[in-house]
């Protein structure tokens, strides 16, 4: 509570001057809370609107909330609804604007355009297009009045989009039916920030998830430096925790940006004082003491709906295992890990195939030690996605292997986590050498041919932009029906019998990195 104060201090100041005397048209600040990545963390929404609630009552300042998207996918509540509990509490929530995310793309379209009206919220994205008819989905961007003061929110969305949820862009057959027009974004981002101003924007606020390192030329400090007329930056998408950074803009002014980091770690908090000056701090989740009833009530509901179908038991661990590392970075995205050995296992396993494969980005959460239930399970592998066979000439599969390295030690949700297959990386050229297989017949690995044909069991996705597309024209094998966490709760459950082994203490030692 002493530290919720300390953020408040300036609102509570000004209630007190109203204890001695009424003020007559004292001008308001204004208070923008903000989150990102959110990845259905859904307890912290009830703290978030009543933090708001809180700021509303004392009436020193006009109050609003916005995200930067990532909000439909990332655990248990998202997955078993495909993103249908999340938009539920967002409609409680009362939000000026909301922006995109990439991982609001994870359902596909229709079901996005079929979520997203719920919230009863205008969505901005200033560069998502239908590629044929070249309309705007969204609006560009998004007008408030806060007192006398008009906001502009603009929704940005990272063109790395269309690479990691490419299903959502292209039909069955190969058409295209939605672009995020990577060559243009910031000629588009400043064409709305000048098209807001002329309509009477005081302010511009870029809802941007780009995340401060840039992906193909495309960040939010490289979106700063190409444009002018943006006030400040509220980020997402790379889960930095950023209380205020500065970024020079096209006309050598600097510009602030912050990110929360992600599952509400955080609630941004954005002053704009009367002097129109941006202050931009980060309140811990875990001090804010306000709730709401309405939205707490969504939740609670909702936690009563998960632990009804997934509070089943289905393994012991005596160990953690993790996919990051002590401050959250995603160890997964450039090591091997246990957790993704035992992920891929299950999917090599459940049918019967000789390599076992996915993405790093298709392992969201680590497992705890102690009882694994069933929603620790979705919450490992939570996608939409079904396990699949394939066929794969090892040539195909060199390739793939070097296109999913290429970006080492970068992180890069592409990177391979594997089972029955090892490989050495070279870190200086990012070259692979020593592929090898496993050989059940003489329990050895051997080296692969690039002419010999291999199975694999993998995710569904390995055909809509998996694996830098390295795979999709493989053969597909069966029909994919079962979910990837039901492929993995069935193997811990029944193969594994319920515990998992000392084995999976540490990774199988299957990528062996020559720095």
């Amino acid at each position: 509570m002493k530290k919720l104060i300390i953020y408040l201090l300036p609102f509570l100041a000004l209630v007190a001057c109203r204890n001695n005397e009424p003020v007559v048209n004292t001008p308001k600040s204004i208070v923008i809370l903000y989150e990102n990545d959110v990845h259905c963390a859904i307890d912290g929404y009830t703290k978030m609107r009543g933090l708001a609630d809180a700021i509303v009552a004392a009436d020193t300042a006009y109050v609003g909330l916005v995200s930067s998207g990532d909000f439909l996918q990332g655990s248990l509540a998202g997955a078993i609804s495909r993103g249908g509990y999340i938009v539920d509490i967002m409609s409680e929530m009362g939000y000026d604007a909301v922006a995109l995310g990439n991982h609001e793309f994870d359902y596909g379209m229709p079901r996005q355009l079929e979520l997203l009206p719920i919230i009863g919220s205008p969505v901005s994205c200033t560069n998502l297009y239908e590629y044929v008819s070249a309309a705007s989905v969204y609006a560009p961007y998004v007008i408030k009045q806060y007192g006398n003061k008009r906001i502009a929110f603009v929704g940005v969305l990272t063109t790395e989009t269309m690479k990691a949820e490419h299903y959502s862009f292209y039909d069955r057959d190969g058409n295209q039916l939605y672009d995020l027009r990577a060559e243009e974004l910031y000629s588009l981002v400043q064409q709305s920030v000048d098209k807001a101003r002329r309509e009477g924007a005081d302010y511009v606020i870029a809802l941007a998830h780009l995340g401060e390192w840039a992906y193909e030329g495309c960040g939010s400090h490289e979106m700063i430096a190409a444009t002018r007329g943006i006030n400040v930056v509220l980020d997402g998408h790379t889960h930095s925790v950023i209380p205020c950074d500065s970024v020079q803009n096209l006309d050598g002014v600097y510009v602030p940006v912050t990110q929360t980091g992600t599952q509400f770690a955080n609630v941004g908090h954005l002053l704009i004082d009367t002097a129109g000056h941006f202050h931009t701090s980060l309140i811990p989740t875990k001090d804010i003491v306000y709730t709401n009833a309405r939205v707490s009530a969504v939740t609670d509901s909702i936690h009563t709906l998960l632990n009804g179908v997934t509070e089943h038991k289905i393994a012991h661990l005596d160990f953690d295992m993790p996919i990051t590392d002590e401050t959250g970075q995603w160890l997964i995205r450039k090591q091997e890990t246990a957790l993704g050995n035992l992920v891929v296992e299950s999917f090599r396993h459940d049918v019967q195939a000789q390599i076992g494969l996915t993405n790093a980005g298709g392992v969201r959460n680590g497992l705890k030690a102690g009882d694994v239930t069933y929603a620790d399970a979705i919450s490992v592998v939570p996608y939409d996605n079904a396990v699949c066979l394939i066929e794969a000439t090892g040539l195909q599969i060199q390739n793939m292997l070097e296109a999913c390295t290429a970006s080492y030690p970068q992180l890069d949700g592409d990177f391979p986590q594997l089972s029955g297959l090892k490989f050495t990386l070279h870190a200086s050229d990012h070259s692979v050498s020593d592929v090898m297989v496993y050989d059940e017949q003489s329990s050895t690995f051997v080296p692969i041919t690039a002419d010999g044909i291999y199975t694999i069991g993998t995710s569904d996705y390995y055909a809509t932009g998996g694996f830098y597309g390295t795979l999709k024209d493989c053969p597909l094998l069966n029909e994919p029906t079962k979910m990837c966490y039901d492929v993995l709760a069935d193997y811990m459950e029944h193969t594994l019998h319920g515990i998992i082994p000392d084995s999976y203490r540490q990774p199988a030692g299957l990528i062996t990195i020559v720095e």
